[in-house]
């Protein structure tokens, strides 16, 4: 494992001082989501010291508020870390799985004068927490005898209290200047069915005290997480040297992960969800790594983009177009390349039969091993409609009425006729291919543009998502509502055609369209009888680097 970051440092230093026999981390999702960009960073530091150390990196779910879990966000996260390309040590883990031993530090603290019930409101304890100026105040239940708070908490576990009526809270210090001693909450009432322990538990351990002495009994080394949790650590450190308990982890802090043009709340990606503004958790505009892989995202650009933007104490903002230069610069080098026309116009070359050419050229320019592919040449073929113009602007240099263009693989021809409809829509040209100009260039004059094109006989018809940033601006939590600037232009779909040789594409095939952009058939929609493609990312920024 190279040192390239404090925490890694930090690591190499135990390891190397006879600490810890190996490194144990943990990765620890709480099963209420999809997981999005910003967990990419964890999984890749998590999991990658795990390989780097040749350690061991635990996934466990914090299922500890089930009314907002279900088994399909377990699924899904499951699913998105095995793509990421890692693989967990022994079983998947929950929160739950401890909940009979949390139970037992609870009563273990309650024994030592260390925990007690309160029968105030959540409002009035609230209230008496304090503030980052005002020392909180201690609950008028403060001092309930270890009897009286043994017997009042076997109540809440056997149900006998509403929702909210009281609490179990550490006694830790209610002037403390970290507000997260003033005596936190433990463990509250919910009369929910949990999706692993089902009807058993009527009262569920808070994330705080849940996180840390999961952590312990799993023997993690070194407990790592967002800088949100720094001002969490004291407690952390508290309940384990109160506990007394075997092991006892090093809670270590790094910045998270926060992008331009990007939602990674939970909270507000389900409210996109819920309120059907994108088609779900995976829609590929989304910034969940479910929907950056049916966009087209490959785990190899979602790691290399962790790679670089690496781990800091530091919080700032990371450009969107690093993590499509990311997947632009895997694609460059993998993808096979395929024509296709996104607005197609019919062109019918009229010195040539009906008989069918068959072109071939290689499927990736730098990567003869992926062989070749035919492209059938026809009497009639599709070209994109911007690639013709009857009033061209300066500097034009695709094909006009009189002009020549090349197109790709193929012959030049010349645009001798343009054939509209009573409307005085375009919708044929009539042109001719100089025949003598497959695979060298005309002689005595120079032709400048190259076309994609696609045979309009032999073309398969697609559907093509053109899928673009969802928010049109930097910080889209800067104003009052997020939903403010949704991008309009975010999905485009069109009715296209491609290349026969994209007939049998299977869902996550990836390609570049050329001159268009990278491609993949939809890992959900694209079937052999339904070609359906979604744009990854363009050829290029056409967000001009912003």
């Amino acid at each position: 494992m190279e040192a390239k970051d404090f925490i890694r440092s930090h690591i190499i230093e135990d390891l190397a001082a006879g600490k810890h026999t190996k490194a144990v981390t943990r990765f620890p999702p709480e099963p209420n989501g999809y997981l999005h960009i910003g967990h990419a960073k964890s999984i890749c530091l998590n999991f990658g010291i795990a390989v780097e150390s040749q350690g061991d990196c635990h996934l466990r779910f914090d299922d500890t508020n089930p009314e907002k879990e279900s088994q399909e966000y377990i699924d899904a996260i499951k699913r998105d870390v095995t793509w990421m390309g890692f693989q967990w040590a022994g079983q998947v883990r929950y929160a739950s799985d401890y909940f009979d031993a949390l139970y037992d530090f609870a009563l273990q603290l309650i024994q030592m004068g260390k925990a007690y019930v309160d029968s105030q409101t959540p409002e009035q304890i609230q209230q008496t927490r304090g503030s980052f100026t005002e020392a909180g105040k201690n609950s008028p239940y403060r001092e309930r005898s270890v009897e009286e708070n043994l017997a009042l908490f076997e109540k809440m576990r056997l149900g006998e209290f509403a929702e909210g009526e009281c609490v179990l809270r550490a006694k830790i210090d209610m002037a403390s200047g970290n507000i997260n001693l003033r005596d936190p909450v433990l463990y509250r009432i919910k009369k929910v069915a949990h999706h692993q322990t089902g009807d058993k538990w009527l009262i569920y351990p808070m994330y705080d005290y849940t996180h840390p002495i999961s952590d312990a009994l799993e023997y993690i080394t070194h407990s790592l997480c967002t800088l949100e949790f720094e001002d969490h650590r004291p407690f952390y450190d508290w309940l384990l040297d109160t506990l007394g308990t075997p092991a006892h982890p090093q809670q270590i802090e790094f910045s998270r992960l926060n992008l331009n043009y990007t939602v990674t709340s939970k909270r507000k990606l389900k409210k996109l969800v819920d309120e059907h503004l994108v088609n779900g958790w995976d829609d590929p505009r989304m910034p969940t790594i479910a929907g950056l892989r049916r966009r087209g995202y490959t785990p190899e650009s979602l790691r290399d983009f962790c790679e670089r933007i690496g781990i800091t104490k530091s919080d700032g903002v990371v450009d969107f177009g690093l993590l499509e230069f990311c997947i632009r610069n895997h694609l460059e080098n993998t993808a096979p390349r395929a024509m296709a026309v996104l607005n197609p116009l019919k062109v019918v070359i009229t010195n040539v039969e009906e008989a069918t050419l068959a072109l071939t050229s290689a499927r990736h320019p730098n990567l003869p091993e992926l062989g070749e592919r035919e492209i059938p040449f026809t009497k009639e073929i599709y070209i994109d409609a911007a690639d013709f113009s009857e009033n061209p602007p300066k500097g034009y240099k695709r094909l006009v009425v009189g002009g020549e263009v090349r197109l790709r693989h193929c012959y030049v021809i010349r645009c001798d006729e343009v054939i509209k409809n009573e409307a005085g829509e375009i919708v044929e040209l009539r042109c001719s291919a100089d025949l003598n100009t497959l695979g060298k260039n005309p002689e005595g004059r120079k032709v400048k543009g190259v076309i994609q094109w696609v045979s309009a006989t032999l073309g398969m018809p697609a559907e093509i998502r053109l899928y673009d940033r969802l928010f049109n601006q930097p910080d889209p939590e800067a104003g009052d509502n997020f939903l403010d600037c949704i991008n309009p232009d975010a999905l485009t779909v069109v009715q296209a055609v491609v290349e026969p040789s994209l007939a049998n594409a299977q869902p996550e095939e990836r390609f570049q369209f050329e001159r268009e952009g990278y491609f993949v058939a939809d890992l959900v929609d694209c079937k052999p009888n339904r070609l359906v493609f979604n744009r990854t990312v363009g050829l290029r920024d056409s967000w001009g680097g912003a």
